[in-house]
């Protein structure tokens, strides 16, 4: 997989005087049914979330509140997404390494993941992961 198949998804928006509301449908607005949904929220200032990659699982991470910077790798090229709309979605495919920092006071990130947990899906190395992607480490 390459890092070309993971982009912003623009989730709906219905704007109301007494405030907006934005759905997410798996199967419609992501590629995948949703299995988990799990968030990231106190993360002190300079930490840095993620530093792993994933064998078969597919991720929509968006910001609830406040922003912070998604890096997704896979091993031959890096983009940096920052996310600060909680109507907008990054597609994480399988096998991107990803690692999220830069988080606003505050912040909230929201990932729906299309598989339970499952550690046996995890490469928690960065040159195990690079060998996966058949890069010579």
């Amino acid at each position: 997989m390459s890092i070309q198949e993971c982009h912003l998804v623009d989730l709906p928006k219905i704007t109301d005087p007494r405030g907006n509301l934005t759905f997410v449908e798996g199967g419609r607005h992501v590629p995948f049914e949703i299995r988990r949904v799990y968030y990231l929220y106190d993360v002190p200032g300079g930490s840095e979330r993620g530093g792993h990659g994933h064998k078969a699982l597919q991720q929509l991470i968006i910001a609830m509140s406040g922003s912070f910077d998604v890096v997704i790798d896979d091993g031959r090229e890096k983009r940096r997404v920052h996310l600060n709309r909680s109507y907008y979605g990054l597609y994480v495919c399988p096998m991107i390494w990803r690692e999220l920092d830069n988080f606003s006071s505050g912040a909230v990130c929201m990932v729906l993941a299309s598989n339970l947990y499952d550690e046996e899906d995890y490469y928690r190395d960065y040159n195990d992961y690079l060998r996966a992607q058949g890069i010579k480490v």
